[in-house]
């Protein structure tokens, strides 16, 4: 029961700040005034005025495209070199080296993609600088940009015969100035009051409280008595030999909340530590956890009842946001039941007591205890339905099915509330294909929004439903036949390739969580990964603007009686199902040989 209630808890809060936000977000991207209009708008004009945007001109399709992919360029190749050199810059006062090439241009990639996959760790890898200056602000702009992109989207619907769809550099403006800055310093500074570093300090080395024994393997030995004088460790009446005794423990320090801040609120993802936010200094308790958590799905989500304003349609809204939010609960129903459940080999023999009784029973492998299932397989489903990525509990350790789940959310195309911006476009691409669909069904003309719906659109379209499958299965699939690729894997069979797929699947879903088995950083991986990072964001990018051009330049037709209902809850359920069946139909028999096949292993 009180699994349930947080749930409940997450669901209802998420709802409840994402409705006001959703109309301030739309209030600052149609030009209204609001409650911070009067001390950012003088520094926006300025802004425009020191580079010399014309923020009255109109961008068509085509124009919109390449400001988007020039200033994408531009920045995947600052942040490669800024890698590359961060060994000759200021700002390190670990005296980190410069990362090699490889990695460099994967994570350049990853970041500028909204992705945030690390195949590093952040702590150890990079220097303060390159974690302010290159990824923390590409979290901002990256976010920025899939926001600029559906609002180009929007007025591909509101407009008519005109081939403007606004100007991507007074977008990319507003959004980062009036809606990101702002709620990300609220974000910080709440993760701050609730603990999480913020400082410039060089990580600590601090004496433990009381010293452990570890193997030569790095494995804690337990009940171990440990006599400091005469440096030998003892269990029972057996000395070992080969323990290693541990007395000081690395304490990272840097500016991580307001890292942290951006990249849940930007479903970035990632993280300023390599363990994520499983890290105690990264989300270090219930309150930080849910703000964290909660800040995953707010901009996607809010950007729904954005569009239905917008579009002057609040019903349209809403008809889009109950399909992401059925999704979402019945995947996170799916995750925490098999989490809840367990396993046979742990219920087996009464070995493990997966009981709910004073304790969080079920699958606590790769969980931490001071969240227990409830907190981490709510987080795994927010994560994976967002392309956020961050996760504070270890995928890998999941149940088959559970972590099945998590993998379909990323392959399903980032559509269940996905990326800021980029969510409510690709979802909004399955519904101009679920409106072709139903109107060949029943004979009537495709229309959606008062705009008809002709091949050019759904040519489009299809390219940006299919641009996700394309780009993890054919990755994964010639990522199975490298052997190097096989030579990273914890795991062999099933699960092992399960962990190639999710490898793939975060990245051309724009996620970036990973199974936490996987060593992806070789040359190979570190490159295949970048480029299906890359093509799993342009492609759709460049389909869903063309797909408003198109739009805009058409008239808008009155609605009859004749008109397909799109605010309905049959277009709801035919929206989910054409989701569903797209994922289904493309990943199925990659999903049977990974964590199904292991699903039956386990249970024969």
């Amino acid at each position: 029961m009180g699994a349930m209630l947080q749930y409940v808890l997450y669901l209802v809060v998420l709802v409840l700040v994402a409705i006001p936000l959703g109309t301030y977000m739309k209030n600052v991207m149609c030009g209204r005034e609001t409650f911070l209009s009067k001390f950012l708008t003088p520094l926006e004009e300025k802004i425009y005025k020191e580079l010399q945007i014309d923020k009255y001109e109109q961008m068509n399709w085509k124009t919109y495209a390449a400001s988007v992919v020039v200033f994408s360029g531009i920045g995947l190749v600052f942040l490669f070199l800024l890698q590359l050199l961060q060994g000759s810059l200021p700002g390190n006062p670990q005296g980190l080296a410069g990362v090699k090439w490889d990695l460099s241009f994967n994570t350049a990639a990853s970041f500028i993609t909204n992705t945030n996959w690390q195949a590093y760790s952040g702590e150890s890898t990079l220097s303060y600088l390159t974690q302010a200056l290159g990824l923390t602000v590409q979290n901002f702009v990256s976010a920025a940009t899939g926001i600029a992109v559906l609002f180009a989207l929007i007025r591909g619907f509101i407009k008519s015969k005109t081939d403007g769809l606004g100007n991507f550099w007074v977008d990319l403006t507003k959004i980062t100035l009036h809606i990101l800055l702002p709620l990300n310093v609220v974000i910080s500074l709440c993760l701050v009051g609730g603990g999480v570093v913020q400082n410039l300090k060089a990580g600590e080395t601090v004496a433990l409280l009381e010293p452990i024994a570890i193997t030569s393997q790095g494995e804690i030995l337990e009940d171990a008595k440990i006599n400091l004088e005469t440096d030998t460790v003892m269990i029972g009446n057996q000395e070992i030999m080969d323990a290693q005794i541990v007395t000081e423990q690395f304490v990272p320090m840097g500016p991580a909340a307001s890292q942290i801040a951006i990249k849940q609120s930007g479903t970035n993802g990632g993280g300023f530590n390599g363990v994520n936010s499983a890290h105690p200094l990264e989300n270090p308790n219930a309150f930080t956890n849910l703000i964290e958590m909660v800040s995953i799905l707010l901009i996607p989500a809010a950007l729904c009842f954005t569009f239905g304003l917008s579009v002057k349609d609040k019903k349209q809204g809403l008809a889009i946001f109950m399909a992401m939010f059925i999704c979402l609960v019945l995947a996170l129903g799916a995750i925490a039941m098999n989490e809840h459940h367990a396993t046979p080999q742990l219920i087996q023999s009464g070995a493990v007591d997966i009981s709910m009784v004073n304790q969080s029973g079920g699958n606590m492998e790769g969980k931490e205890s001071r969240f227990g299932i409830a907190t981490s397989s709510a987080w795994a489903a927010f994560t994976t339905a967002a392309s956020n990525g961050s996760v504070n509990s270890m995928h890998d350790s999941y149940t088959p099915l559970g972590g099945m789940i998590t993998m379909l959310l990323m392959q399903l195309g980032e559509v269940i509330f996905g990326g800021v911006g980029c969510g409510l476009y690709g979802m909004l691409a399955f519904a101009i294909l679920t409106v072709f669909i139903a109107g060949l069904m029943v004979g009537r003309t495709p229309e959606f929004m008062g705009k008809k719906i002709e091949p050019y659109e759904m040519k489009w379209s299809v390219l940006v439903c299919l641009a996700t499958p394309i780009a993890i299965l054919v990755g994964s699939g010639i990522g199975v036949a490298v052997p190097s690729v096989l030579d990273s894997l914890s795991n062999g069979g099933a699960h092992g390739f399960s962990e190639v797929l999710y490898a793939f699947s975060s990245c051309g879903g724009n996620n970036g969580s990973a199974f936490a088995g996987f060593n992806a950083n070789t040359v190979f991986l570190n490159v295949s990964l970048g480029l299906v990072m890359l093509f799993a964001r342009f492609l759709p990018i460049i389909g869903t603007l063309a797909i408003a051009g198109s739009l805009a330049s058409k008239k808008t037709i009155a609605t009859t009686s004749g008109t397909l209902s799109t605010t309905n809850g049959m277009f709801v359920f035919l929206l989910i199902l054409i989701v569903l069946l797209v994922g289904a139909l493309s990943f199925f028999p990659a999903l049977a040989l990974g964590p199904i096949a292991e699903f039956f292993s386990n249970i024969a």
